[in-house]
């Protein structure tokens, strides 16, 4: 019975870090913020793209700001040691649809940009 319990404590396990390391891909279309005017400023709107662009391309992190609700998204690009993809640069403060892995840290939100449209 020892033995019963212990392997399946030890599925579980196994199940939650599979879990971690492969998201299943999310979908979430919103308004793509520079998240520091956004989050300090309460800046957005069409007025405010020359400066989210200008933003996004100093290094500013790019928000994701889901559509009908508050909860925010910081996009990753897809790959360790790249760049966000140049047309999520070129359409800050439109709306889009990003699809990708998603993942939460410290109550913070993160989303792949895998795609978008």
């Amino acid at each position: 019975m020892k033995k019963i319990i212990i392997a399946g404590l030890g599925v579980i396990l196994m199940g939650s870090i599979a879990g971690r390391a492969f998201a299943a891909d999310q979908t979430v279309t919103g308004t793509l913020e520079d998240s520091f005017c956004y989050a300090t400023l309460g800046a957005h709107g069409p007025d405010h793209k020359k400066c989210a662009t200008g933003c996004a391309k100093k290094g500013i992190p790019v928000a994701l700001v889901e559509k009908g609700t508050d909860k925010m998204y910081i996009l990753l690009p897809p790959k360790n040691d790249e760049a966000l993809p140049k047309d999520v640069i070129a359409h800050m403060e439109d709306e889009v649809t990003v699809t990708g892995p998603s993942y939460q840290k410290g109550g913070v939100n993160y989303l792949v940009v895998k795609s978008m449209k």
